[in-house]
């Protein structure tokens, strides 16, 4: 039997999106005839990477689906916050739905021993098996559980094998929430904790993260690339100090072993990074040290080492405040 080697990106591309892509980022929006910046917020509620104009990334599939969401903007049937709204809820969604399955995949291989070549192979050829018939089924279920929350509204009378992964992770917090949630009724407290994640989705996405979960007024997120990480955080901080009477933020930052499962991420980087939120002032972002290494030779941050601190049941840990370098112009 031939050996097969360890399956590329282009495997996956084309085993679970078909033909390769042949779009740019405006060519696909000219070809939909959708503004450019709807699109791209588009692109972000769903969780997907801002690219460059000239990245070729897109295939037909995306042109026609961006073409349905022109037709149903142009016949009044949603309007363009709608979609927003409906895009985020589909991409955080299945974005979690998809990290569980792959982990549940990858978790049928012995934790204990790096997968051989033929090992993810096996994987491919099991998602090849699965996906038209778990295509089929996961409309039908989410129909089902459309059903059964619309009959709720309208009646009278709510196991994988993880892997170790070592990624860059971040807790963003509301300052004073509860002191302002008392002040707001029940509408303005929702557009503020909607609008705080909905930020926060978008910026994480545009820097290639994942946002893991939403606590009403905390939020987190992790980044393969630290610098990525602190890009967000950075850009956060930022954005919300763009708002005359807006929140204020603080940030945790983490670098370090965490543990995927079921869709969330659990370990001691986790809770550190929890735990440093305590220790930022408003509009300031705490890193440790090891985020502090994996940020060395990152241009347009800088740190700024402060006094050791005892952090509950993590012993003493050296922080670090991370500010966006200044020009030297």
């Amino acid at each position: 039997m031939e050996s097969r080697g360890r399956p590329s990106a282009d495997d996956v591309q084309r085993l679970f999106l078909g033909p390769a892509p042949t779009y740019t980022r405006r060519q696909i929006a000219e070809g939909a005839d959708v503004p450019q910046d709807l699109a791209e917020r588009i692109w972000r509620a769903l969780g997907f990477a801002t690219l460059a104009d000239d990245a070729v990334a897109f295939t037909g599939a995306d042109l026609a689906a961006l073409r349905r969401i022109h037709t149903l903007l142009d016949t009044g049937v949603l309007d363009e916050q709608t979609v927003i709204r409906l895009a985020r809820a589909l991409g955080r969604t299945t974005a979690r739905l998809a990290q569980w399955q792959a982990e549940i995949m990858i978790g049928t291989l012995d934790p204990h021993v790096p997968p051989s070549d033929e090992d993810l192979n096996r994987v491919m050829d099991t998602a090849r098996a699965l996906l038209p018939d778990f295509e089929q089924t996961l409309v039908h279920v989410w129909r089902y559980q459309l059903a059964a929350v619309v009959n709720r509204l309208v009646s009278p009378a709510a196991d994988a094998l993880p892997t170790r992964l070592t990624l860059a992770v971040g807790f963003a917090d509301l300052v004073a929430f509860t002191r302002v949630s008392r002040q707001l009724d029940e509408m303005a407290l929702a557009d503020l904790v909607e609008g705080f994640e909905a930020r926060t989705s978008d910026l994480v996405a545009s820097h290639g993260g994942r946002l893991v979960k939403t606590l009403g007024d905390e939020v987190l997120f992790t980044a393969d690339d630290p610098g990525a990480a602190a890009r967000i955080a950075l850009d956060l901080v930022d954005e919300l100090k763009l708002e005359e009477d807006g929140p204020d933020v603080r940030i945790g930052l983490a670098c370090g072993p965490v543990l995927p499962m079921m869709g969330d991420v659990f370990g001691t980087t986790v809770n550190l990074a929890a735990r440093l939120t305590s220790i930022a002032r408003p509009g300031t972002i705490i890193i440790d040290d090891g985020m502090a290494d994996a940020l060395g030779g990152v241009s347009g941050v800088e740190l700024m080492k402060i006094r050791r601190r005892p952090v509950r049941g993590l012993g003493v840990v050296q922080p670090y405040v991370l500010r966006r370098a200044v020009p030297a112009d």
